[in-house]
């Protein structure tokens, strides 16, 4: 009887967690978050910039290391080939076997027999790049290459970070800004591999046609230590940065608090070190009306469920003192207070001069009050490319923001930098139809388990004048064609790198057997190609986009 109970439970248990999203919101499972992950030791951005420590080389006998036996790699695809110093067997472990640790030691704790595994580590490697030209743009630069990521970890094909030892363009994205840091999705559960794509196209056309930040992208082969490793998506990584999140960045144990700051709305904010990560009581949990298109339908809902403390800011970029801390945890409260006043008292608040409290002001509208401490057209924007994903995520995680407080820094709350798309566009059975409102909307967690919604889409949603001013930037853009375009951006890719998404997933084979499989929604499991999949996201593309248009577009 005891033994029927253990594999009952087993099971249960196994099913709840693999059918999580990758950023699961529930104690049953985990989620996808972006760099870093969610480890014991937490590093600042500025140690994960440090010059990394190779070890000596060593003799690599191929002396073409874009060669893996596989023919035709690198045909009009660029290629990445990573080739460790170390050169003794056992050494391709390091992309073979780390997962993420709190995701092994949440399996541990009911897989009765799992033997955890490593977590990720960098290895010591040189890198090269050729184009789709078979140019060689970088020839054996240093770099220490380790897997990222967090729920993707426990697939086989893992996602990768490279970090050069000195800061690289690669393969001219942003305008070939030189970076040291650089990310590799391997879109192993998106069987087109291609919704990043549509999420970074979206994000440029939007956000980056009016200044704000977006990754760049491009797709890739891998080859590492003369192996194929198959089709990456090549994207920049997540940080402060000139060429990125351009805001203020503090020297090393800098205290004062005029500085720029990045955060990731995130439920696993407890997570981090109490430095870096606070908690948001959006206006002391007050209930939100979801934009359902109809005013709401007469629903509220409560964006912390049964108030508990279960989502909250993650700082992403550096910061030195529990005075610069407390300082953007009251404002990024207090931000969230003003927009709420405004939207649903109809009162304006300003914040004081040195930003610590806030107070009720008639010298302003509500909506100009928020234009004071909110840069609405990248909120609007933002919003804009979510209402169209319909990522499953959305209520707990990769979404981002920042502010700066620096010498001529805006002091506005700033939303850029979309990220993590893997499970959106229909891939979930999350607006799997392309139909209804989303974003902004009452959604379920994913394991079905409870109601919530992202507060920072919601709160001005149902506002006049903040839906006029999506309505208008709507409208631009689909006038404009930027939808259409996305669409057909999607049917390009799979028709241009059809051979190596045929290299890739014979490979892999992760489309016949798949275990993220029982995460997708009923029309996604039944691709069996990358072609069929990339049809089945153009065609969900194309009925979502017919369906926002025909409430929003002004004529």
């Amino acid at each position: 009887m005891k033994t029927i109970s253990r594999l009952a439970a087993f099971t249960m248990a196994f099913f709840m967690l693999v059918g999580c999203s990758d950023n699961c919101g529930s104690s049953t499972g985990y989620k996808e978050i972006s760099e870093p992950s969610s480890q014991t030791t937490v590093k600042t951005e500025s140690e994960e910039n440090k010059e990394p420590v190779s070890e000596p080389e060593t003799s690599v006998t191929d002396a073409d290391v874009f060669e893996c036996g596989v023919e035709n790699v690198g045909d009009s695809i660029p290629v990445i080939a990573i080739t460790t110093k170390d050169q003794s067997d056992g050494v391709m472990k390091f992309v073979t076997e780390p997962v993420a640790e709190h995701v092994s030691k949440s399996r541990a704790s009911w897989d009765w027999g799992y033997k955890v595994p490593a977590v990720p580590y960098y290895e010591a490697c040189s890198v090269s790049v050729k184009d789709e030209d078979g140019s060689v743009l970088i020839d054996n630069a240093d770099a220490d290459v380790k897997v990222r990521g967090n729920w993707t970890t426990m697939y086989d094909k893992k996602p990768l970070r490279i970090k050069f030892a000195e800061k690289q363009s690669m393969l001219g994205l942003n305008d070939n800004a030189e970076l040291k840091n650089w990310v590799l999705l391997g879109e192993y559960k998106d069987y087109s591999m291609l919704r990043n794509q549509a999420a970074f196209d979206l994000g440029e056309a939007l956000l980056g046609e009016d200044g704000y930040y977006c990754s760049d992208y491009k797709l890739v082969e891998v080859v590492i230590n003369g192996q194929y490793w198959g089709v990456y998506v090549l994207a920049e990584q997540q940080q402060v940065n000139k060429n990125r999140v351009a805001v203020t960045k503090p020297e090393e144990n800098y205290q004062d608090t005029d500085i720029g700051y990045f955060m990731e709305f995130d439920g696993y904010y407890v997570n981090e070190d109490k430095l870096h990560g606070f908690y948001v009581t959006y206006n002391n949990n007050a209930p939100l009306t979801p934009y359902d298109g109809k005013g709401g339908s007469g629903k509220t809902i409560e964006c912390l469920r049964g108030g508990t403390e279960d989502v909250g800011i993650t700082i992403k970029s550096d910061i030195y003192s529990q005075e610069q801390h407390d300082f953007i945890a009251s404002y990024v409260n207090n931000v969230y207070k003003i927009m709420y006043y405004a939207a649903y008292d109809e009162k304006a608040y300003v914040f004081n001069d040195d930003y610590t409290e806030i107070e009720e002001t008639s010298s302003l509208t509500p909506q100009e009050a928020v234009e004071e401490v909110v840069d609405v057209q990248s909120l609007v924007d933002t919003y804009i490319i979510n209402e169209i994903a319909c990522d499953a995520d959305i209520y707990w995680s990769s979404f981002f923001m920042d502010v700066d407080f620096g010498e001529g820094g805006s002091k506005k709350l700033v939303f850029e930098a979309p990220w993590d798309f893997d499970s959106a566009f229909g891939n979930k059975n999350r607006c799997a139809s392309g139909e209804g409102f989303y974003a902004a909307n009452i959604v379920k967690d994913v394991n079905d388990n409870y109601k919530t919604i992202n507060p920072w889409l919601a709160v001005l949603a149902n506002a006049d004048w903040y839906e006029a001013q999506v309505k208008q930037r709507w409208t631009m853009a689909y006038n404009d064609g930027v939808f259409d375009s996305v669409i057909s951006s999607v049917k390009d890719a799979s028709s241009k790198y059809e051979a190596a998404f045929t290299r890739n997933y014979d490979r892999w084979n992760n489309i016949v057997h798949n275990d993220a499989a029982n995460e997708l929604c009923a029309k996604a499991k039944k691709c069996k190609t990358e072609s069929e999949a990339a049809d089945y996201l153009a065609e969900w593309l194309r009925i979502r986009v017919e369906f926002l248009n025909s409430n929003w577009n002004k004529g």
